[in-house]
């Protein structure tokens, strides 16, 4: 019989601070949490009946929900095992590769070294090198930036190397260009991520555009991805899947602009998928909403997921599995605008079974061996399946 599997992630949605949040500073982060509890406060509607009932309420505790009395998916939570709270080692920690030594990050702004030899390596030159956010340093620099051509480069708490530049002024193509000549660069550096970051306006309503482009570095060991696609069925990535490992072990992948894109393309690719993994990842909770401290944005986006969900159940098919997780947390009412070391949600709808809880997983990777055994694909790498 052929199986299929879906994981949807909804990038960022964390569900408090994880076991060694300390050693991160981040004590007290409560993505969804918080989000629930400011809708609370400042009497604004927020429901999210839809996940409530597949066992959201049951992991954690909302406000405006009781845990379901029969969830239809299995719930739990699981914690994070790898070094770092980013998108790529949350990302490839689900799919069974956990990092035992973080990827650098350069809160001072990068090296003169690795700078010079950017430099030398695009022919360009940069101006910002230090922390920032990403909509406010292009406020800041915006202007020097179409007066001199110099792009813009920043980076933030997590191991990214940003560079803005304004659509007029480097074409699209261009701005690829010197991010994989810093890509490369940056294995030499340990900087997990390279992110194009194109904007457009005139000054003073700049903003940026869809086209952002990750280059991550590539996974340094097999996933459970290459293990399915080795097995012979597909693994299609929508979103920025296929940037996140760098297209290791994706077989067909599939861009979206946004997360009403990327679930109605779900919708429309699982309609037909016969079997493998569809892997999803929905990236405006984070982008949007989490490192702009918009509270309110990201609770009408988790709105609009759940809305979304029954769509999806009316596809679900006898034996399909449908996993809704995150990758790690970004709070929007938590000091500072980065990512939060948090413990993420874990919904495992296996038709047509009931849901049952799954307790506080020790790692992202269980979601590997789920897949393996779900699929009939072996792997022996890291994780505990949910179940047999």
């Amino acid at each position: 019989m052929k199986k299929r599997a879906l994981v949807i992630v909804m990038d960022s949605v964390g569900i408090g601070a994880a076991h060694d949040a300390a050693d991160y500073g981040d004590v007290g982060a409560d993505t969804l949490g918080h989000i629930a509890e400011a809708f609370s406060e400042n009497q604004v509607p927020f429901a999210l009946p839809n996940l409530a009932a597949w066992g959201l309420a049951n992991v954690r505790p909302l406000p405006q929900h009781a845990p379901a009395p029969a969830p239809r998916a299995y719930f739990g939570a699981m914690r994070p095992a790898a070094k770092g709270k980013d998108t790529t080692c949350g990302h490839w920690e689900m799919a069974g590769l956990i990092l035992t030594e973080a990827f650098s990050t350069y809160p001072d702004g990068f090296p003169p070294e690795l700078v010079d030899q950017l430099e030398k390596a695009t022919g360009h030159t940069f101006i910002g090198n230090k922390a920032a956010s990403g909509t406010a340093i292009i406020d800041e620099l915006g202007v020097a930036h179409l007066d001199t051509g110099s792009l813009i480069l920043y980076t933030s708490a997590d191991s990214v190397l940003q560079l803005a530049a304004h659509e007029d002024q480097v074409p699209i193509e261009e701005l690829y260009r010197v991010c994989k000549a810093a890509r490369a660069l940056g294995d030499r550096f340990r900087i997990g991520r390279v992110i194009a970051r194109p904007f457009v306006g005139a000054p003073g309503s700049f903003s940026r555009t869809p086209r952002r482009k990750d280059f991550s570095a590539n996974p340094s060991t097999p996933t459970i991805l290459n293990a399915i696609a080795e097995a012979g069925l597909p693994v299609v990535g929508v979103g920025k899947i296929y940037d996140i490992y760098n297209g290791y072990g994706i077989t067909k992948s599939h861009k979206t602009e946004n997360n009403a894109e990327g679930m109605s393309r779900t919708l429309e690719l699982w309609e037909t998928f016969e079997e493998g993994l569809l892997f999803v990842n929905l990236v405006d909770f984070d982008m949007l909403y989490g490192h702009r401290n918009n509270w309110r944005g990201y609770g009408e986006a988790l709105m609009e997921f759940d809305a979304f969900l029954p769509r999806l159940e009316k596809l679900v098919r006898p034996g399909d599995l449908v996993v809704i997780t995150a990758d790690h947390g970004n709070d929007p009412t938590f000091p500072g605008t980065d990512h939060c070391r948090e413990n993420v949600p874990v919904l495992a709808l296996r038709a047509p079974e009931p849901g049952l809880p799954l307790g506080e997983r020790r790692t992202f990777a269980d979601l590997a061996a789920t897949l393996g055994v779900h699929l009939g694909v072996p792997w022996d790498g890291p994780g505990v399946p949910f179940f047999a």
